[in-house]
């Protein structure tokens, strides 16, 4: 399907549902619950082709939907995407989700072991191709196809959506818990849902405690250090703007996979930004080509094209640019502002820079750096960094944390936001938030919610940031 007829579906509707008649005629639906092997029940969703299946059987797509969601979510995709397109597509609800049994335990090896079983069950199927299943995930589902492939299972080709593959410096960059984001993660299942294992961390996950525990939790969810051995053609849709995974996760697979890739940077994401995104039209796109070149073996191009793309934002298609390898990239550094200032345990800093007269888009993670001192030896330091446009208009660059020294009584500090690509117009300022917080810079911001103690404060003699941006900038 090419990219014009998909961005014309996007514009009409890209999640609205086929009518009965179209579905009659493209597919059939089974509804049914699968036995695992520790007797917890998955519940199903099962497409195929109405029409004779090829030489070789119906190749195949397993689908795995987000954190709290169910596998509707994904019913709705594939009835307008995969499931017209000639192939097999099963659909499920993770374990403590939906319809199906069992605990969740954030992709754990119970739950690799439910992808295994599945799979085995398509391999019943005599009309199926069994050489040629396909995998596509989003965010937890996403986190699921990674942990799959990196048990060894038997997919022909993967697509990884707005998902990690480190997922401790994901959610506690420098140690230091997003403490919003986990407490909504982690509240998108009920406890009685969900396995001993995950109830008993929540607490040290949102107070940034126990890390070495936490840490080993999240390396055994993690793909980091098996992407070099994984042969599978993987296609990763990462976003640009995203504060649950950023783009280093996306990065770090491009970088290191073995097998055939494809990386495509896109206007989608957790939020700030939202999934689907303006440029759905040609995710999807992307995304039929890539298991049609992998399941398929259709000479569609894909995997001959510049393997990194970029999409702008505000997005505009043709505005879409391709790279041999990872964009150039320059640096930026503010000077330095003398604040001699301090704040108290309710309080915060704000203090802006003057940026070049030109237009800025940065690309990767903005450094702060702070020199301060305290008599509390307060805990931690959050750093919000906006960009406020000529008429006022303030957008969120990046943000992020880290632990203090608790050693020393005054000390200087470098940290590392979030990785993101975000445009910053021409005669823009750069207004930088320090507190303990996200919310003292908005009480909507609740990407760090975990404050210190009362009568804790700290003095800031100076801060300077570092920004990483394009070479080339394509927004705008």
């Amino acid at each position: 399907m090419g990219r014009r007829r998909w961005t014309i579906l996007a514009c009409c509707a890209l999640f609205a549902v086929w009518t009965a008649s179209a579905q009659a005629e493209a597919w059939t639906k089974t509804d049914q619950k699968l036995p695992m092997s520790d007797g917890a029940q998955i519940a199903t969703s099962f497409y195929e082709p109405v029409t004779a299946p090829p030489v070789g059987g119906w190749p195949a797509i397993v689908m795995f939907h987000g954190l709290g969601g169910t596998r509707a979510s994904m019913n709705t995709i594939a009835e307008l995407t995969f499931a017209n397109e000639g192939y097999a597509v099963l659909t499920f609800d993770f374990r403590g989700h939906g319809e199906s049994g069992g605990l969740f335990d954030l992709d754990g090896p119970r739950e690799v072991q439910d992808v295994k079983e599945m799979l085995d069950w398509l391999g019943t199927h005599p009309e199926l191709d069994k050489a040629h299943i396909g995998g596509w995930g989003i965010s937890l589902g996403g986190g699921a196809l990674w942990a799959s492939l990196k048990a060894g299972l038997p997919f022909a080709a993967a697509e990884v959506n707005e998902t990690w593959t480190d997922l401790y410096p994901a959610l506690a960059p420098g140690n230091l818990s997003k403490s919003g984001a986990i407490f909504q993660f982690l509240n998108s299942v009920p406890v009685d849902r969900t396995a001993p294992e995950l109830n008993v961390i929540k607490n040290d996950a949102l107070n940034s405690t126990n890390v070495g525990s936490l840490h080993a939790l999240a390396d055994s969810r993690s793909v980091k250090d098996a992407l070099r051995y994984i042969t599978t053609p993987v296609l990763i849709f990462q976003g640009r703007r995203d504060f649950a995974f950023g783009l280093d996760q996306g990065i770090k697979a491009y970088t290191e996979l073995a097998g055939p890739k494809r990386l495509y940077i896109g206007d989608f994401g957790h939020a700030p930004s939202t999934f689907p995104g303006p440029d759905i039209g040609v995710v999807f796109a992307e995304a039929s080509d890539w298991f049609g070149r992998f399941l398929k073996n259709d000479a569609n191009g894909i995997d001959t094209r510049k393997p990194v793309e970029l999409a702008p934002d505000p997005f505009r298609e043709a505005q879409n640019v391709s790279y041999a390898g990872l964009p150039r990239k320059a640096t930026v550094k503010t000077k330095t502002a003398k604040l001699g200032k301090t704040f108290g345990s309710r309080g915060k800093l704000v203090t802006t820079f003057k940026l070049p007269r030109r237009k800025l888009e940065t690309f990767g993670a903005p450094v702060v750096t702070v020199t301060a001192s305290t008599k509390t030896q307060a805990k931690q330091l959050v750093a919000v960094l906006e960009a406020v446009a000529p008429n006022g208009t303030a957008t969120i660059v990046s943000e992020g944390g880290t632990l203090l020294p608790t050693a020393s009584k005054a000390w200087t500090v470098s940290f590392q936001l979030i990785w993101d690509a975000t445009l910053i117009v021409r005669g823009s300022k750069l207004r930088l938030t320090l507190s303990w917080t996200s919310t003292a810079q908005n009480s909507a911001n609740l990407l760090y919610l975990t404050g210190v103690p009362d009568g804790s404060s700290l003095t800031v003699k100076s801060a300077y940031v570092t920004l990483p941006v394009l070479k080339q900038p394509i927004s705008g």
